[in-house]
């Protein structure tokens, strides 16, 4: 625990500006993020008695090792900035909503010559319109079914429409009305564009357009007695009308707004948005989050905001948004919004009325929402806290592990030997610190020298690290390390010093292996040969599932219903699964080599132009130089690197029917992207133990 007042700036050295400053802790990570309107005044407030700071601040300000800060011109670009190191650093100390990502929408796909309708998670695209979130993915395509009747817009993949296109049949839905088959011309990619536009008209509220448009249609059809034109249009407004049940008019005025509402308690809160366009609630999503700084509800609202808007920019920023509390200053939070927007919005609490009721709406979601999250969480929590404390008793360690790396070895026959280290944090795991490794110091199979390696190379990183953050000496300088990518150190070269959770510097409680004794003590000498006495090893062995410390002859053995048990169990078998998913890319990219890819200065790019020209690595390799050279892009010298690289390079065993014993010859759709013939089916893998 540091002592503040060993890093508080001297007197007259805080600028008194606006500007945003970062917490770092003794090893150099950013852990808390703010933004003041005065840095002087604001930092001022951190170094005073601990005894008058609040419990989660004091915590804050004894953990870090230092401090620092950036200046700015206005307030607005500290919003700006704060929002963008917290994303950047993830500072342990800040509020941060847990990312909404998993949110499905329903997207229109402008960008592309033939617009789609489909699903989409995750980043937004530039020129896809987004229309939701919903809750869940059946209900976009429950709405889509209704809509496609009326806006038959294409909703296939590339692949199944160039089918389509290549044998001149459509799918299903163009036969049964669904879709405009622009795959087979039957509406050209202008009319296709204009249905398109048409159904997101419709999505974004202007649905009495089309209702009316519709109604008349029928009426005409009926007059001139196309009875079955008009039960056909009967039906289309039909389902445009249930479309619209599915999203009630909530506010009379067509308003487009997004009303957020906050539930929060001592530690956590947990946040609601509405989103309303043409006066529809076109979507729902929420947050909790932890409070681990001391904040008020208009803090929490701007946090909030800043996760809404701060990746959107244009009519995804509405021209209302109805908050609970504001943010205190509101000015700058205001005028970032109508920067993302391109022009104003208003920010308030809403006082009467419809939007008033609606907000109350929003809040009792919310409640519900922190309600559920902590029936949730109470159980999660306990189990993965008694899981620790067993683990902690059955070692005899000093404390829960709150950090656990387990560390496989996988191979095949003993080629691609590779390794991996996966991290669990407080029983979760943690997949932005996972590793992987290449056995360099040997070849073959050999489980226990090739775990002697991995621990060696992590832990001499972690020493390294260590030293260039100036937590120790030992002879050398702090200043400067060189690290190569096995984790050696090479000499000397620039120091890091970016605080991003990306190294090696985070040393765990207790290091797990897959395997037995051997594995153990394997570990156990790594790490005493690099002088490190302070983290606990132990050995999970896959046959009886017992647990094996180094020293000892016999292993400890925990209750099958033991939840400590179970929660090594999943750090084991997530340490298999990475290795042997790294295991297995190793290997396919091994059967994927090419001759070609041994021809100095060949890319990617004229490989694929020399297959494509001669349809085969067995005719390019029959090719004269001058004939080689007939490809675009290849001179004559890089025409006779290839011709020798080929030359010297055995050919490819042909391949044969199993069932016939016929020698097949190589056909042009058989190839890998390397240019090597691509057999179907899975190799022998029982052949070689994956461990």
């Amino acid at each position: 625990m540091a002592d503040p007042s060993s890093y508080r700036p001297k007197p007259g050295e805080i600028p008194d500006s606006p500007g945003v400053y970062r917490f770092r802790d003794e090893h150099r990570r950013v852990i808390y993020v703010g933004k003041a309107k005065s840095l002087r005044q604001r930092l001022a407030n951190y170094f005073q008695d601990l005894a008058g700071l609040h419990p989660r601040t004091r915590s804050m300000v004894t953990t870090a090792a230092s401090v620092e800060w950036t200046v700015v011109s206005t307030e607005v670009e500290a919003l700006q900035l704060e929002y963008s190191w917290i994303k950047e650093y993830d500072p342990r100390f800040n509020v941060k909503y847990r990312d909404d990502k998993s949110y499905p929408y329903l997207a229109v796909t402008m960008n592309e010559e033939y617009p789609r309708v489909q699903v989409m998670r995750g980043h937004k695209k530039k020129g896809v319109r987004y229309f939701g979130p919903y809750a869940h993915a059946w209900a976009i395509r429950d709405t889509v079914d209704l809509l496609l009747r009326v806006f038959p817009v294409r909703t296939c993949s590339a692949g199944v429409f160039k089918n389509a296109a290549r044998t001149g049949r459509p799918c299903l839905l163009g036969y049964i009305g669904k879709c405009s088959a622009p795959c087979v011309d039957r509406v050209s990619a202008e009319e296709h564009r204009e249905l398109a536009e048409e159904f997101c008209d419709f999505m974004t509220g202007r649905t009495n357009t089309y209702i009316r448009r519709l109604e008349k249609q029928m009426a005409e059809a009926a007059d001139d007695m196309e009875y079955e034109r008009a039960a056909r249009l009967r039906d289309d407004i039909g389902a445009l009308k249930k479309a619209m049940e599915k999203s009630a008019v909530v506010l009379a005025d067509a308003t487009d707004a997004d009303l957020i509402a906050v539930a929060e308690d001592e530690l956590e809160a947990a946040v609601q948005i509405f989103h309303v366009r043409g006066g529809r609630v076109r979507g729902q999503r929420g947050w909790v989050t932890d409070k681990v700084e001391e904040i008020t509800t208009g803090a929490l609202v701007e946090h909030a905001l800043q996760q809404l808007y701060g990746e959107e920019t244009g009519d995804a920023v509405p021209k209302e948004v109805l908050v609970p509390a504001l943010p205190d200053p509101v000015e700058p939070v205001q005028e970032w919004l109508a920067g993302r927007r391109g022009s104003g919005v208003s920010l308030r609490i809403p006082q009467r009325g419809d939007k008033k009721a609606l907000m109350e709406t929003v809040q009792r979601n919310a409640q519900q929402a922190l309600v559920l999250h902590k029936t949730k969480r109470a159980s999660d929590l306990t189990t993965r806290s008694r899981a620790l404390e067993e683990i902690a008793d059955a070692l005899d360690l000093d404390s829960a592990p709150l950090r656990i790396e387990c560390y496989d070895i996988s191979h095949l026959q003993g080629d691609d030997v590779v390794a991996s280290m996966v991290v669990f944090e407080d029983g979760l795991a943690r997949k932005s610190e996972y590793r992987r490794f290449q056995i360099k110091g040997f070849a073959g199979q050999d489980d226990v020298r090739s775990m002697h390696e991995v621990i060696t190379r992590r832990f001499r990183r972690y020493l390294a690290e260590k030293e260039k953050t100036g937590e120790w000496t030992d002879g050398e300088s702090a200043e400067a390390l060189e690290i190569d990518r096995h984790g050696e150190i090479v000499g000397t070269g620039p120091t890091e010093d970016d605080g991003r959770p990306k190294k090696f510097a985070y040393p765990p409680q207790l290091v797990v292996v897959d395997g037995g004794a051997p594995q153990v003590a394997a570990a156990r000498r790594a790490m005493d040969e690099l002088g490190i006495d302070d983290i606990a090893v132990c050995g999970l062995a896959k046959r009886l599932e017992e647990v094996w410390l180094p020293g000892d002859d016999d292993p400890v053995v925990l209750p099958r219903t033991s939840e400590g048990l179970y929660l090594l169990q999943r750090v084991r078998d997530e340490a298999h699964r990475f290795a042997i998913s790294y295991q297995r890319t190793k290997r396919s990219k091994r059967f994927r080599s090419s001759p070609l890819d041994d021809v100095p200065g060949l890319g990617d790019t004229r490989k694929q132009a020399l297959l494509k020209h001669f349809g085969s690595l067995k005719k390019l390799r029959s090719a004269t130089i001058d004939q080689i050279c007939e490809v675009p892009g290849i001179g004559r010298k890089t025409a006779e690197t290839i011709a020798v690289a080929l030359a010297g390079s055995a050919p490819a065993a042909p391949a044969v029917n199993t069932a016939t014993g016929e020698i097949m010859e190589e056909e042009p759709g058989t190839m890998g992207s390397s240019g090597e013939p691509v057999t179907t089916g899975a190799p022998d893998e029982r052949r070689g133990q994956e461990t």
